[in-house]
């Protein structure tokens, strides 16, 4: 008899690493497996990866859980794949890859954007809901045909990320909305994409891909890719959505007024909407639910601050590998024996500048109000609070476009800590859900069970297999008091804007 086919595969392009996801049809995770990959720097402020690099990591990972995990390969039904939106694959009519994929985090086209803003701002946000900065892809090309522009007259294909890794596994050319509005190339209102916007960098509209529902089957996995990977040939393939649109859907974000904090590298403040919101401090983009749309603030702070504040004030952790897996826990007890308030210690964490609500590269952060009573355990505490309230700075943005945060959920690698997530809760003041499995690559494998027809629908999906692991109730004692300190917090933030910007102006030598 053969096996019942009700497994699926969930792909996911991290920032330095695979993530893939094995689930059956009750959100049960069976197997899963990670592969690094390597970020290149060629210049200041350029970030790039080989896609030749993402294939080989998707081979590594489905080895792992199909060979050495012994999971059934004949019960896998469908397969998605996701990544972080704005990062452009370009292939010529031959389909090779013309260069290295541009990240989100590079920023070397920020002369294109002062371009763009200045010549086509206002248009651009009307069209396109957004403004230009690095991350998008529509700058990314213009800085290309400036400075490569023999890669920008041979592209005969714009692929992104995603949709590059499933157009390798099936050979067809096609995107999502939501990868399509985060090329800055697509018109919003018209849903379609926009002449007017590549006319502005002389982008030939042959050149972009069609664009589909993120629900809708790609199409199978095709002979060559089969046999290379070991997967099952015939295998359906759904288009999926950015990493943020499937984590947001994941997490169990399906109806209007959900909100989602994410502490990862960066963090992110995002609530579910019936509509958009263009506003220049927020990013608005297509949800994986129909008629469902996620407004998204981003902090740069977040894990990424923790760990530097794990390298630089501790460094006995880093001694050896068993010291160093168990320092987040030991950092987290100390901090916990410090009260709320952090004794007067407050904390900015800018320290690569900010985006929501400042959108202010020239930020810094800072530690205000250090005396000699302070200790380590006063920094890492104060550190926490810190990032809560630059979250609650991102969420407060939602109060003016009439957003009120129903429910609150909390995914990343900063929900492991207890003490931040309570934290975060007492800064709120709102109870937080965590759910059991927060990765990118578990809502990428319901939107391919979704994809697939192994839910009756999107919905349906999240009723069977999205389970809340813990909750936090705010104490209102410690809200009270976090509220005076985030009064302090905005106020000392305004002051420190010019001295940040001269703080620049002097390290550059100017």
């Amino acid at each position: 008899m053969a096996a019942k086919r009700n497994c699926l595969l969930g792909v996911d392009i991290g920032s330095s690493n695979m993530k893939v996801i094995l689930l059956d049809d009750q959100g049960t995770v069976l197997g899963s497996a990670s592969k690094e990959f390597v970020t290149h720097y060629p210049y200041t402020n350029w970030s790039e990866q080989d896609p030749e690099d993402w294939y080989e990591a998707l081979r590594y990972c489905a080895a792992e859980i199909f060979d050495n995990q012994k999971q059934d390969r004949d019960k896998l039904a469908a397969v998605c794949i996701t990544a972080a939106a704005h990062t452009p694959v370009l292939l010529d009519k031959d389909d090779r890859v013309l260069r290295p994929a541009i990240l989100w985090t590079d920023r070397r086209s920020a002369a294109e954007c002062d371009e763009l803003n200045e010549k086509y701002g206002d248009t651009i946000f009307k069209i396109a809901y957004h403004r230009p900065s690095p991350t998008w892809t529509m700058p990314q090309l213009l800085w290309l045909k400036k400075n490569e522009p023999e890669v920008f007259e041979k592209t005969a294909r714009l692929m992104v990320a995603k949709d590059y890794l499933r157009w390798r596994l099936t050979g067809i050319w096609d995107t999502d909305i939501v990868d399509a509005q985060g090329t800055m190339l697509y018109d919003y209102e018209k849903n379609e994409w926009s002449r007017e916007l590549c006319a502005m960098i002389g982008w030939p509209m042959d050149r972009l891909p069609p664009v589909k529902d993120s629900l809708d089957v790609s199409g199978p996995i095709a002979a060559r890719a089969a046999k290379d990977l070991k997967l099952p040939e015939g295998i359906p393939v759904v288009i999926g959505g950015s990493d943020t649109a499937n984590e947001d859907y994941g997490a169990g974000c399906i109806e209007h007024g959900q909100g989602l904090f994410k502490i990862a590298t960066a963090g992110n403040a995002n609530v579910m909407t019936s509509k958009p919101h263009p506003h220049p401090l927020v990013f608005n983009y297509k949800q994986i639910m129909p008629n469902l749309w996620y407004i998204a603030g981003g902090t740069l702070s977040g894990a990424q601050v923790h760990k530097w504040l794990r390298d630089q004030f501790f460094p006995e952790l880093l001694e050896n590998e068993s010291e160093k897996h168990n320092a987040f826990a030991k950092i987290d007890k100390l901090a916990a024996a410090i009260a709320p308030g952090s004794d007067g210690l407050l904390f900015h964490p800018y320290l690569m500048g900010e985006k929501t609500p400042y959108m202010d590269p020239f930020l810094r952060g800072d530690y205000l109000g250090i005396t000699i009573r302070h200790t380590r355990a006063h920094f890492v505490r104060a550190l926490y609070e810190g990032i809560s309230f630059s979250l609650l700075d991102c969420k407060n943005v939602y109060k003016p476009l009439g957003l009120d945060w129903t429910e609150i959920r909390l995914i990343g690698g900063g929900a492991k800590s207890a003490l931040w997530r309570q934290i975060l809760c007492d800064v709120v003041g709102q109870e937080i859900l965590v759910p059991e499995n927060t990765e990118a690559a578990f809502g990428t494998a319901l939107v391919a069970g979704v994809g697939a027809g192994i839910f009756a629908d999107a919905a349906d999906a999240i009723k069977k297999s999205v389970r809340i692991g813990l909750r936090h109730t705010p104490d209102m004692k410690n809200h009270e008091r976090y509220q005076k300190m985030f009064e302090l917090y905005l106020a000392s933030q305004k002051l420190l804007v010019d001295i940040n910007h001269r703080l620049h102006a002097f390290e550059r030598g100017e």
